[in-house]
């Protein structure tokens, strides 16, 4: 059985009266795709950055490769590597010189083959010696790609990676997730895009005002919504979230 990379435990983060994150448990094996899935303001980035560290929970516990987060963060963190939804990125860095600040911050050396190896992967190379104030949000996003991978994480978090993405660099990135979690590694999707989940992940967890209300693979969610085999990873999420009783008002409102 492979190990978990991640095991979070009765997570809770509570904001004033309000809970954000309401005893929230996962695990993620090594090799594994998980999509973390929910409607705006369910809980999906509070618990991620519980899980990476960024905030910590107002109760419960997060093991990272066996590392307790709380008790030892640093090397804990060096086995993360996380792309949130909007990356804070340097203006006036180049993107070369973006990836090798990561790659100071992990201590990697000899960083120069594997720079260019990925800048030459995410079609980057043209660009590199430009600074990032100057690239779209597509060239940002995959610049923060090279910046997440450059130390080799063995768990990759992240938060909406397609958005602003275009069709042939989005599926490059889906390719390119399942093939680091084919090496090993375990990968933890936020994406509003179910198709995307569907489609590559192993699992998936769907939250709902801080709660999981169901996880497990697309054959597992059928089951337990007791959904027929065609029905989509979509269909079931729209059923668990009540969102498909608002479809529905919407077209007797606006008539065929």
């Amino acid at each position: 059985m492979s190990e978990n990379l991640l095991l979070a435990e009765h997570l809770i983060k509570v904001y004033g009266h309000l809970t954000a994150v309401n005893d929230v448990s996962l695990s993620v094996r090594a090799g594994e795709v998980f999509g973390l899935l929910g409607p705006n303001g369910a809980g999906k980035t509070t618990t991620v950055n519980i899980c990476t560290g960024l905030l910590r929970p107002t109760s419960g516990r997060v093991h990272i490769g066996g590392i307790d987060l709380e008790s030892d963060p640093p090397a804990a963190k060096r086995l993360i590597g996380y792309v949130p939804d909007e990356p804070y990125l340097y203006d006036k860095l180049t993107g070369r010189e973006f990836i090798t600040f990561m790659a100071d911050l992990y201590g990697v050396t000899n960083v120069a083959v594997r720079r260019e190896e990925l800048l030459r992967y995410f079609d980057l190379l043209d660009a590199a010696g430009d600074l990032i104030g100057g690239y779209s949000h597509g060239m940002k996003q995959k610049t923060a790609l090279c910046g997440m991978l450059i130390h080799r994480p063995r768990l990759l978090f992240l938060d909406e990676p397609t958005v602003g993405l275009d069709p042939r660099s989005a599926r490059q990135l889906k390719d390119t997730l399942r093939a680091l979690a084919d090496e090993g590694r375990s990968v933890v999707l936020c994406t509003h895009i179910l198709e995307i989940a569907q489609a590559i992940c192993d699992r998936v967890a769907i939250l709902d005002h801080g709660r999981i209300l169901a996880e497990g693979s697309l054959e597992d969610l059928r089951a337990s919504a007791h959904a027929t085999s065609d029905e989509t990873l979509e269909d079931i999420f729209l059923r668990l979230t009540g969102e498909e009783a608002d479809r529905s008002l919407a077209r007797s409102l606006l008539g065929p």
